[in-house]
């Protein structure tokens, strides 16, 4: 495995079985303390004990496979590391979780910030990931993850605003919170310089964070109360387990927004699936209507009637029907395939399509991501809202019209529009996985991350992933008078 810089998202494997990960950046007055972390995590994305945590207040892992190493500085730069031994690592521990938080600011107040994955015994870089960030103070910067036998990197980016407490807290670690009506505590968590000496005993400290900030305040949609998941049109006609489902994940929804503080916001969401060629596997055992399924869920949040407009692309883009909560069975039925029987058939006869449906021989098997955003923006420029658009496109990958891609998306900044992009597991994202580097642009209106199997991602970290630049961007685009 060579050196290479990573773009979010992106994912390369790693074959050295131990590694020392440094977390770097440049200090100077008035940039905040910044310390590493890892979370040994199981396949459902949770620690099994406080243990499993390991930072400067609990630098050690018992099965002795993460380390907290400390501090170094050079000139100007510092680096905070963590060693991580894959061979020792105990069965049930599939996730390292590569993580970072800010002490007295945010990391938007630390320049140069990035992630190096080195070889311990060598010395060797592998990798490396330079972040950016606003107002979080704690990040998930990379995740080390086991993929059918094979250790990976991936390089997250995900930023909270609630803390090293809060981002502990969303992975199973208990932190004491203040009492009710008392004064909140000082931090109980040293720094890094008071960090006393492991102790002798085989039994891990006990974790001491600082208490979880309270999500700022916001004015709630649709006379709800402040967070909570709204009642959307016609959810009392899903089927019961598919109604729970759902009134569970936009709890979920909920609470990665107020994690982002933004408790309340109201958007437009507007879903893109790719129906091209490769992604025919991914139809037939369900998967991409199961991804469905799980953004009707932020739909239902972040939309006051709950409904979500709807693409579908290969060669061409094709309109589909809107997506209405009490419609979501039929819908999934009718409208979430890769389309008729013979679609790679084209002298075949299309069998009976049902009202709405799309014949897919006229959508192809090619990618042209470009045509669908352009259709994309011509819909929301039609028909105005006063939110914006948060716009949600599922892609295995195969992206070769980079340049035209790169246009539309340039030409979209000064739009009320965020686009989402998710990649299913393929490879090939092109312009998409360089996009938050690319310069020139007012705004960062693209967020990108891929996974290898979005089946296995736990609903609470997909809609963390899928919301965690959506309110920076809305912020940004306020004060850019784009919103």
């Amino acid at each position: 495995m060579t050196a290479r810089s990573l773009s979010k998202g992106a994912n390369v494997p790693v074959d050295s079985p131990a590694l020392r990960v440094e977390l770097v950046w440049s200090h100077g007055p008035g940039v905040p303390d910044v310390d590493a972390s890892a979370l040994l995590l199981t396949s459902a994305g949770r620690v099994r004990d406080d243990g499993d945590f390991v930072f400067y207040n609990q630098p050690r892992h018992a099965s002795e496979a993460v380390t907290h190493l400390g501090k170094q500085s050079a000139a100007d730069i510092t680096s905070d590391s963590v060693a991580v031994d894959l061979r020792l690592l105990e069965a049930g521990v599939e996730r390292v979780a590569l993580c970072a938080s800010a002490d007295g600011g945010t990391f938007g107040q630390v320049p140069g910030l990035m992630l190096r994955l080195l070889d311990a015994a060598s010395g060797n870089e592998l990798v490396r990931f330079a972040m950016a960030a606003g107002t979080e103070t704690a990040f998930i910067c990379g995740e080390l993850y086991l993929r059918q036998g094979r250790w990976k990197f991936r390089a997250v980016g995900q930023g909270y605003a609630s803390g090293l407490a809060g981002l502990a807290t969303d992975f199973g670690i208990t932190v004491d919170e203040p009492s009710s009506g008392a004064a909140p505590p000082a931090p109980a968590v040293p720094s890094a310089s008071a960090v006393p000496a492991p102790p002798a005993a085989s039994v891990p400290p006990v974790v001491q964070l600082p208490p979880v900030a309270p999500a700022p305040p916001a004015v709630p949609a649709s006379g709800a109360a402040p967070g909570s998941p709204r009642l959307g049109k016609g959810e009392e006609r899903l089927p019961v387990d598919m109604r729970k489902r759902l009134s569970l994940r936009k709890e979920q929804v909920a609470v990665s927004l107020r994690k982002h503080g933004a408790e309340g916001i109201v958007a437009r969401v507007v879903l893109v699936l790719d129906a091209s060629g490769s992604m025919s596997f991914l139809y037939t055992r369900g998967v991409v209507a199961d991804v469905v399924e799980r953004m009707a869920a932020v739909a239902a949040q972040l939309d006051d009637d709950g409904e979500m407009q709807a693409w579908t692309f290969a060669s061409q883009p094709a309109r589909l029907p809107d997506l209405r909560l009490g419609e979501l069975p039929d819908w999934l039925r009718l409208h979430v395939r890769v389309g008729q029987v013979g679609l790679f058939r084209r002298n075949k006869r299309p069998r009976g399509l049902e009202p709405g449906q799309v014949d897919m021989r006229t959508v192809g098997i090619q990618n042209e991501e470009q045509r669908v955003i352009a259709e994309v923006r011509s819909h929301v420029a039609a028909n105005p809202v006063p939110a914006p658009t948060l716009v949600l496109f599922f892609s295995d990958g195969g992206v070769y019209r980079n340049a035209e891609i790169e246009q539309e998306l340039r030409a979209a900044v000064e739009e009320p529009i965020f686009w989402q992009f998710v990649g299913l597991g393929r490879s090939d994202y092109g312009v998409l996985e360089r996009f938050d580097t690319l310069p020139g642009r007012r705004v960062d209106n693209v967020g990108f991350f891929a996974v290898d199997d979005i089946s296995t991602v736990p609903d609470q970290e997909l809609y963390d992933r899928i919301l965690s630049e959506f309110p920076s961007w809305t912020a940004a685009a306020r004060r850019a008078g784009i919103l």
